[in-house]
């Protein structure tokens, strides 16, 4: 993102100040003329690129909303929109150093994060749960007692299940793996009894299965954790208007509708489903919005 030295000073001042501890972004984006739009790149299917190098999905559908709702606001139809790929390791300094306005993808609205990031409304919620045969006779967590799980090493799975066994009175037996793919193959060979991991991640296995439509993602939960779009600590006018923006989106049905198009429809570049219906975490920020993180 190209910046005059003066726009860069304003910026720099303002979040190093002092006397204005709260950040004004739709102010530095006014007086830039640009707004910049945070992406991951494969993300799939919250923000990822396409085969031609285009940014899109779930969470980017919502920061591009975002950005017309910006336009309106300065009335300012000529707005120019760009895009800055993001990681993990360096999205929240991108935010806070101005060069990233707003990131919508597969982030976490923690309250540790809450302490170097603002965040909107949630719109979406993973839970932590299990993948089965669909004729395995699971159909709860507690039915996993005595069943062999496999997990993925590195994940939080293992601690997880260790302190639902010890909550439930269960037993399970672990099969350790490298990664979600051959957790995922033991299931489907009946080595394993389930695989437990966030339900979307199951989702995007399960679909790449030549037979999917064999297995199910349990509807309950070890955990669950909110994505939300990410954006500058203390800046309430901007907030209002994210969060404006989504709660728009949830009234009109257009944040269903978005959903429906990346969870449930063949997405690109490959045409998969992930035909993963709405989860009752993700049902209840849409019946009740929030910013609230874990």
């Amino acid at each position: 993102m190209k910046k005059t030295l003066m726009s860069a000073v304003a910026v720099a001042l303002a979040m190093t100040s002092g006397v204005a501890s709260a950040t004004d972004t739709l102010a530095k984006i006014a007086d830039t003329g640009t707004m910049t739009l945070g992406y991951r790149e494969s993300s799939v299917p919250f923000s990822y690129l396409l085969a031609d190098g285009t940014p899109a999905g779930y969470g980017f559908e919502v920061c591009k909303a975002v950005a017309e709702s910006v336009k309106k606001e300065l009335n300012r139809p000529d707005l120019k929109i760009e895009y800055q790929a993001v990681t993990s390791a360096n999205r929240i300094p991108l935010i806070q150093n101005g060069t990233v306005d707003i990131e919508c993808g597969s982030t976490t609205n923690s309250k540790k994060r809450q302490e170097a990031a603002g965040f909107g409304i949630n719109y979406f919620g993973i839970q932590v749960t299990a993948a089965v045969n669909k004729k395995s006779g699971i159909n709860t967590l507690r039915d996993l007692n005595g069943k062999t799980v496999a997990v993925t090493a590195g994940t939080t799975s293992v601690a997880l299940l260790k302190a639902f066994e010890k909550k439930e009175g269960v037993r399970l037996r672990f099969l350790m793996t490298k990664d979600f793919a051959e957790s995922m193959q033991l299931v489907a060979a009946g080595r394993a009894d389930a695989y437990v991991i966030d339900d979307v991640l199951l989702a995007g296995q399960i679909a790449n299965l030549p037979n999917p439509d064999d297995f199910k993602i349990i509807d309950a939960s070890l955990s669950t954790e909110p994505y939300a779009p990410m954006f500058a600590k203390d800046d309430p006018k901007f907030k209002r208007l994210v969060d404006d923006t989504i709660r728009g989106m949830m009234d009109s049905g257009r944040l269903q509708a978005l959903y429906e198009t990346w969870f449930m429809k063949p997405i690109p570049p490959k045409g998969i489903n992930l035909n993963f219906p709405m989860n009752s975490v993700t049902k209840g920020y849409f019946a009740n919005p929030t910013s609230d993180g874990i």
